[in-house]
């Protein structure tokens, strides 16, 4: 492998690296760290330097304005952390206007598919938290909602072509 097909892989492998590492430590300690957050800040800037982002910055800019301005209310009113607020914000930077409802739909439907499997798995502590609105006291509770996000990113990086222009 080239150097030139190592730098082009860069953006995409080190973009699934942070979501996956914000996606096991939220599952795990129910938090996402800020660095794997500023992690994917940087990656973007270093692609955008490079030519090889997914999205121009003025799009970039304009999703995660989008991005914040949905997930900030959802946060004020304890119905997400402030870690998935941070996560999907920079996960839009990377989907920019033109890809931001997929990474919201693809999203929504693992978040969807992860409180269902609470639900079936442990039906007493799901219902506990959902009446507390995810904030039940104890390990476990809630929904990691950082593994819905990085399954939206990744999963719209997969499956739509020239998400990341540099692999096609």
């Amino acid at each position: 492998m080239s150097l030139s097909e190592v730098v082009a892989w860069g953006p995409a492998a080190l973009f699934g690296g942070f979501l996956l590492i914000a996606a096991g430590v939220d599952a795990v300690r129910r938090k996402i760290p800020n660095w794997t957050v500023i992690g994917l800040i940087a990656t973007y800037l270093a692609a955008l330097a490079l030519g090889l982002a997914p999205s121009t910055w003025p799009s970039a800019l304009a999703a995660a304005a989008i991005a914040f301005g949905v997930t900030y209310p959802l946060y004020h009113f304890g119905f997400l952390g402030a870690g998935d607020t941070k996560l999907f914000t920079a996960v839009a930077l990377f989907a920019g206007a033109n890809h931001l409802l997929a990474v919201a739909v693809l999203t929504t439907l693992a978040g969807g598919a992860l409180a269902l499997g609470s639900i079936i798995l442990r039906p007493k502590r799901a219902l506990r938290g959902l009446t507390s609105r995810g904030r039940a006291e104890g390990a476990g509770r809630g929904i990691p909602y950082g593994v819905a996000i990085a399954l939206g990113g990744i999963g719209t990086a997969v499956a739509i072509q020239g998400f990341f222009p540099s692999l096609i």
